[in-house]
Order: C-alpha cells, then sequence, then structure tokens
C-alpha cells in the first residue's frame, strides 16, 4: 500500500521523485494554486507562464510534468489541474482537491516519493488530498507477471503484482499539513483507514471470480474481521436450510460453489444507535437459467460490489472506533445454470414466509437481499441500508457515475443523498411509486420477482421495501452505474471496481455515532 506521512518541510528542500503543485483554470490563463509559492520562486515567478506555453490550462485533472528548476530538490515538477479559480473568500473544494490528487498520485505510478504542495488551509483539505492520493495510487495488479510472483502477491499484498506491473507510488508527503495538530492528525489516521478498506474492497470487486467465490469472500471477512474486532459469523449451505433462507439457497443452487449469509458485528461500549447495512454479493452473475447474452457478462464478478462496499464500511467503523453498533450482512452466492439452478415459473419460500415466483432469474439480486433485510430488520436496527448492483434501468436512468438512491422515510433518503454529495459521491434521490407494485402480482405466489419494465430500478426498491421490517428506516442505494468503471481511469477513479458507496456509508455511520440522523 501507498504509505501517507505529513511533512512540514518546505515545497523547495524535501527530497522526492516527484513534486506535485496545483493549477487552477483562470480568465487568462492558468493560475499557480496556492502551496505553490516556493516552486513558482524556483521559476522565477514564471511558473504559470511556462505551463501556459506548454499548453496547460488548469483544467480538471490535467496533468502537465516538467523538469524541476534548481534550488528544487526533486527533479520533476507535475502541475496538475484543480478546475476553475474559486470565487474571491472561497477555497478550493474538497473534491477537486481529491480528484486532483487522484490523477497525480495515478500519474506517477512507479515513483517511490512524491511531495504534494496542494492548497491546505484546514484539516479538512489534508484529508481531502490524502484520500485522494491514496485512492489515485491504487492498481491492480495480483494476476500479472510470472506465476510465482503471482502467487506471491496473493499471498500478500494484491497490490504488489508480479514483475511485469508498474508498481503504485510508494509515498505521498503532504506539504503544509501539520503532523503534531490534532485535527490534521485524524484527518490523516482516517484517510488511512477509509482507503485502505476502498481499495481493500476494490481488490475484491476485481479477483476473478475462480478465485473470489461466497466460501472464499467469506473467508477474507473473517480473517479481516480477527484482525480489527469485528465478530463474524458465517451461515454455511446447511445453517441456510436449516434457517429457511429460500432466496439466497434458491439463486446459489444452480452453482457448485455454495452460498453464504456473512455477518460482522462492530458494537461500541457507548453506542446508543445501531446501523444495519446489508450488501448484495453475487460472486460472479450469469443470469441463471435467464442466460446474459454474450456483452452482458464479461465483468460479472462485479455484482458482489454492494457486499464489498459494506464490509469495508462495517471494517472501517471499527478501526475508526465510532460511536455505534454497526451490522454488515453480506448475501453472498453465485447464481450459475445448471440442472440443478433455479427456473423462471420456480416458487421459493424467503426467510420472512412471503413466497416468490421467479419469473427471471436474472433478477436475482432481490432475492439474496430480501433474505438479508429480512434478518437484518429481526434484530430491530435504527436504520437499514442496502447496497447493490441491482438493476441495468437505473444506470440507463441515471448513467454509469451516478448511484440512486430509494427509502422509505424521505428524509433519510434526502440525508444519505446530503452526505454522498458531501463526501464526493454522485447520487439521485428516486421515488418509490405505489402504482408500480401492482406489476409484481402473481398468480401463485405473494409477489413475483418482475414487475413492469419501464422503471424497472424502482420496481426492484419497491419489491425490497416489501422484506424491510415494519417501523424501520430504509434506503437502497443501486450502485450498478458507479461500481464497476469501464473506461479511461480519471481523477482517483480507477478502471475496474471504484469502491462506490463506501464513503457514503461510512460518513452515515460517523453521523450516526454524533446524532446528526435523529
Amino acid at each position: 500500500m501507498t504509505a501517507l506521512t505529513l511533512s512540514t518541510a518546505g515545497a523547495a528542500t524535501l527530497r522526492a521523485d516527484a513534486l506535485v503543485v496545483g493549477v487552477a483554470k483562470g480568465a487568462k490563463g492558468p493560475v499557480v494554486a496556492p502551496g505553490a509559492e516556493a516552486v513558482d520562486k524556483a521559476f522565477d515567478g514564471k511558473l504559470a507562464s511556462v505551463l501556459d506555453t506548454l499548453g496547460a490550462t488548469g483544467a480538471e485533472g490535467e496533468v502537465t510534468k516538467l523538469p524541476a528548476p534548481s534550488g528544487l530538490k526533486a527533479p520533476v515538477v507535475l502541475a496538475v489541474g484543480l478546475g476553475a479559480v474559486p470565487e474571491k473568500d472561497e477555497a478550493y473544494d474538497a473534491e477537486s482537491l481529491r480528484r486532483a490528487a487522484g490523477a497525480a498520485a495515478r500519474a506517477l505510478n512507479g515513483s517511490k516519493k512524491a511531495a504534494f504542495a496542494l492548497p491546505v488551509e484546514a484539516a479538512e483539505d489534508a484529508e481531502a488530498i490524502a484520500e485522494g492520493a491514496l485512492l489515485g495510487a491504487y492498481s491492480f495488479t495480483a494476476y500479472q507477471g510470472s506465476d510465482k510472483d503471482a502467487k506471491d502477491s496473493k499471498n500478500g499484498d494484491s497490490q504488489a503484482g508480479g514483475t511485469g506491473a508498474k508498481q503504485p507510488l510508494g509515498e505521498v508527503a503532504l506539504l503544509g499539513a501539520k503532523p503534531r495538530d490534532k485535527a490534521h492528525k485524524a484527518a490523516a489516521e482516517r484517510a488511512i483507514a477509509l482507503t485502505e478498506e476502498i481499495n481493500r474492497a476494490r481488490d475484491l470487486i476485481n479477483t476473478p471470480p475462480n478465485d473470489l467465490f461466497p466460501e472464499s469472500f467469506a473467508a477474507v471477512a473473517t480473517a479481516v474481521g480477527k484482525e480489527h474486532g469485528v465478530k463474524v459469523q458465517v451461515l454455511d449451505e446447511k445453517a441456510l436450510v436449516k434457517g429457511g433462507f429460500g432466496g439466497i439457497l434458491g439463486v446459489g443452487q444452480g452453482s457448485a460453489h455454495g452460498p453464504r449469509l456473512v455477518k460482522l458485528t462492530y458494537t461500541h461500549p457507548k453506542a446508543e444507535k445501531t446501523l444495519a447495512l446489508v450488501g448484495k454479493g453475487i460472486t460472479y452473475d450469469s443470469g441463471g437459467i435467464s442466460l446474459k447474452p454474450a456483452g452482458h457478462n464479461e465483468t460479472m464478478k462485479c455484482d458482489m460490489s454492494g457486499a464489498a462496499a459494506v464490509f469495508a464500511a462495517v471494517v472501517t467503523a471499527a478501526r475508526l472506533g465510532l460511536r455505534v453498533n454497526v451490522t454488515g450482512w453480506l448475501a453472498l452466492a453465485e447464481n450459475m445454470p445448471s440442472g440443478t439452478a433455479t427456473r423462471p415459473g420456480d416458487v421459493l419460500r424467503m426467510y420472512s414466509g412471503k413466497t416468490v415466483e421467479v419469473l427471471n432469474t436474472d433478477a436475482e439480486g432481490r432475492l439474496v437481499l430480501a433474505d438479508a433485510l429480512w434478518k437484518a430488520s429481526e434484530e430491530k436496527p435504527d436504520a437499514i441500508v442496502d447496497v447493490a448492483t441491482l438493476t441495468g434501468a437505473m444506470v440507463l436512468a441515471l448513467g454509469n457515475r451516478t448511484f440512486g438512491i430509494m427509502s422509505n422515510d424521505d428524509a433519510f433518503r434526502t440525508s444519505i443523498h446530503e452526505i454522498a454529495e458531501e463526501v464526493g459521491e454522485q447520487s439521485w434521490p428516486m421515488p418509490l411509486p405505489a402504482e408500480l407494485r401492482k406489476g409484481m402480482d402473481s398468480p401463485t405466489a405473494d409477489i413475483a420477482n418482475m414487475g413492469e419494465r419501464m422503471g424497472g430500478g424502482l420496481v426492484a426498491g419497491l419489491f425490497l421495501k416489501e422484506f424491510v421490517g415494519e417501523g424501520i428506516a430504509w434506503a437502497h442505494l443501486d450502485i450498478a452505474g458507479p461500481a464497476f468503471h469501464e473506461g479511461a481511469p480519471f481523477g482517483y477513479t480507477p478502471k475496474g471496481g471504484t469502491g462506490s458507496a463506501v464513503r457514503t456509508l461510512v460518513k452515515l455511520a460517523e453521523r450516526t455515532a454524533a446524532g446528526d440522523l435523529g
């Protein structure tokens, strides 16, 4: 993992492979951002002019490398775009800093150490830069290089990779932060814990499904839980049958890899609230008997991104020692076609006792979530949030970078939306129109797992709502768009698994601990 240090050294005197400075987009060309004064001085006050000559504009995410002049210990200066210059008396917002730091860190893969001299006016700025740099430096290289290298990396750090892989940036030295300041130190510690768990979630999402299946995912959760003081309980097939978890069993019965329900429990002795998080964990989704066509199944290892997000959030809460009880439920199954698979037309009896007619086996995520939601509801938490790569309809509605939020409580939905925006995760509140429920009426069972095609993401939300205990505030995050990025990396977002929703869940836990959510 990339190391983080807070440094009081000056930008001109710190030894590093590269020195990162910010540049903003001004009305008449690039403008050097605060934090880079010493670097600008080394360029005789002409850094902005040099960048302008090289074609730099200061646009968000733009990266320009140039040789350092005499007077700087680092041999390379990397200028990264921060976007528009803030209005008078305003600072650079956290997300601009986060994205700029991420773009710079990614551009410095292969370097041992880089000093970041971006604008830091408060501890929150230092935290945003640290988050962006540590997330941007991420790379998944466990399966690159020789067989021996790959095996060694899989036994240790999955980012270590083989000999053919370019290593991530080794160390981020954050200038302008105050290592002895309590707020700055706490900000750095939070950034390290949060980003390490997000990157662990990314590793899980990126792991091929022949290596990550319900049993192996559960084993990872057990090992990590033990390390960080999180109690882990794993329900295997025998326990699921005994407990009557018909949804999870129905989805997983076609696979050679049996399903699991994993419960993660973090408790604080002074906690006054309990938050339950439920994650969809389909480690590979072929669609089952309702088989996905070619072109739609190549990335379906990412269908466990919701479970990865919940896992990361619970462990982060434990590492931060938050004054709230957090329970995570990972509904794990592999959806495969076979002679034992659930068929369209089958009826499953869920853990809640309700029966569900399966009209489409590729609408499987809602089935495993339904069992986990009802189980979570039995413990009477103050709120439940489920996270899932649930519907293509949500991607059509909101695109590849925004997740949808549905809820049985408008105020709770608004709070989650505001939290997501605050931490830099794009989201949008979505309705649960009552008239769409009728489309799921079944002549055979209590409810069908499919309804009207139009508004399919909302239909899925309405289905899940049926399995939430009475009187419990619940929200559903459909992260089908942003969970797995297939395009070119941008900001701190890599190609592949992104760790979507983790930051929102952690901030929600922090707000709950502080009593800010009622």
